[in-house]
């Protein structure tokens, strides 16, 4: 019980710090990538604060209670993970809350806000499927949907399900939100659409969307870990090494269409994911 709680609260207070000195390691390797010199590594937080200090702006009331929903469900999400509890309803909780962002976008009646919603939910679409997928996979080795269980599990995961893994990593870069599939918003000057799902948000709200990343990362790279929590050294420096190269991609890539994000997504989930859960049921049957 009491480490429950204890890693409970470490996710709470510390995820927002690991998170955001990710983004600012993120942005310093990306100025690297393309030969400048890049902010320093503690701007995000910077930023973060001057937001904070902005005036408090919002288009309608349904605006901001979207927002603290949106705020308090990935909150859920991710101390029921790190509390050991049930993978699947994790997945759920994180589900509803990018749908609660999306009702927030589409409360606005903004142009550009409505059509961030609508590529969310492509995003969606494309990346949920195989993120339930992986949470079946590690079922099948595990006998179990608790995270406790899976971490505790002796057994090399990532032996059994090395294309669920792949697939998990493929749409990671679709969570994160990063280059190809950034279509929905972006951190980035490119982005045609402004900020996308997040325009019409201001001054305090915005910081919040920021922080609620911080525990989106935090949280994603976790579920990347399970596949390693058999060597936890090891499972560190693979979470580490998979964000490089969401970095790597990132920049050395340009935005898709969503038909080749759709495509691309299912054909990963059907083909590597399924494709490795269907061999490992024959295998386990033997």
């Amino acid at each position: 019980m009491n480490t429950v709680f204890y890693t409970t609260i470490g996710y709470i207070l510390l995820a927002p710090f690991v998170g955001g000195l990710l983004m600012g390691l993120d942005r310093i390797v990306t100025a690297r990538m393309q030969s400048r010199v890049g902010p320093p590594v503690l701007q995000p937080f910077y930023d973060v604060f001057k937001l904070f200090g902005k005036d408090k702006l919002t288009v309608n009331q349904f605006h901001n209670y979207y927002l603290v929903c949106f705020f308090i469900f990935i909150l859920v999400s991710g101390s029921m993970f790190f509390a050991g509890n049930d993978l699947l309803m994790v997945i759920f909780a994180f589900i509803v809350a990018d749908v609660l962002l999306i009702l927030a976008a589409y409360s606005t009646n903004s142009p550009y806000s409505s059509i961030g919603a609508e590529r969310e939910l492509l995003q969606m679409l494309s990346a949920e499927p195989m993120i339930l997928l992986s949470a079946v996979g590690l079922y099948m080795v595990t006998g179990s949907f608790k995270v406790s269980a899976i971490v505790s599990c002796e057994k090399p995961l990532i032996v059994y399900l090395p294309g669920v893994f792949l697939g998990l990593t493929y749409v990671l870069t679709i969570k994160l939100r990063k280059s190809p599939f950034d279509l929905s918003t972006s951190h980035h000057a490119h982005q045609e659409l402004v900020k996308g799902i997040t325009t019409e948000f201001a001054g305090p709200a915005l910081a919040v969307i920021e922080i609620v990343h911080w525990y989106e990362t935090i949280l994603l790279l976790g579920m990347i870990y399970l596949f390693f929590a058999f060597n936890p050294v090891l499972g560190v420096v693979v979470v580490v090494f998979v964000y490089f190269l969401e970095v790597l991609v990132d920049n050395t890539n340009a935005r898709i269409k969503w038909e080749l994000m759709l495509k691309s997504a299912w054909m990963v989930t059907i083909i590597v994911g399924g494709g490795n859960l269907f061999v490992l049921y024959y295998v386990l049957r033997l």
